[in-house]
């Protein structure tokens, strides 16, 4: 849950400065590069809807595994986009394919066993890139260091938006 709650607050952090300089992108904007995040953590649908039982539904065979991957992430992202309004397609494309992007770096900065990332590049290639092991997801210190940062960023927000 900590790793999930880090990677809605990463885009939050970054969209919100950004939103500083950017007039069109306001809070709601935000919120959508948000849920980008939590794209590449639908893999953990796995644990209540078993990948068989999906399977068998479908007919084809099935694996979540793909969802936590690059290709994962612009195949939901242009899902999200047509559910909002046609003119609107390009920015939440480009937001929620932002947010799914911040979760899989983040991701990328993990510890490995074995020094290497996940193949989160995928379909474009199989290749596992080296990680620099900044963290384990399980550390509650990544946590607390993103909920500083963003509640630091969200009292600048709030200022900055009363100044207007």
């Amino acid at each position: 849950m900590a790793d999930l709650l880090t990677h809605l607050l990463a885009p939050y952090i970054l969209l919100t400065v950004t939103s500083w300089r950017v007039d069109w992108l306001d809070q709601r904007w935000v919120v959508v590069g948000m849920g980008g995040a939590a794209i590449p953590d639908t893999i953990k649908v796995g644990l209540v809807v078993n990948e068989e039982t999906v399977e068998a539904l479908l007919g084809v065979p099935f694996t979540y595994r793909p969802l936590s991957t690059l290709g994962g992430v612009l195949l939901l992202s242009g899902i999200i986009a047509v559910a909002f309004e046609r003119q609107h397609w390009r920015r939440v494309f480009g937001l929620v394919t932002f947010g799914g992007l911040t979760s899989l770096l983040l991701d990328g900065m993990r510890v490995y066993a074995d020094g290497r990332a996940s193949a989160w590049l995928y379909p474009f290639t199989n290749w596992r890139p080296p990680t620099p092991s900044l963290y384990v997801s399980s550390d509650p210190t990544v946590l607390v260091v993103a909920l500083l940062v963003a509640g630091t960023v969200a009292l600048l927000d709030r200022r900055i938006r009363a100044r207007r």
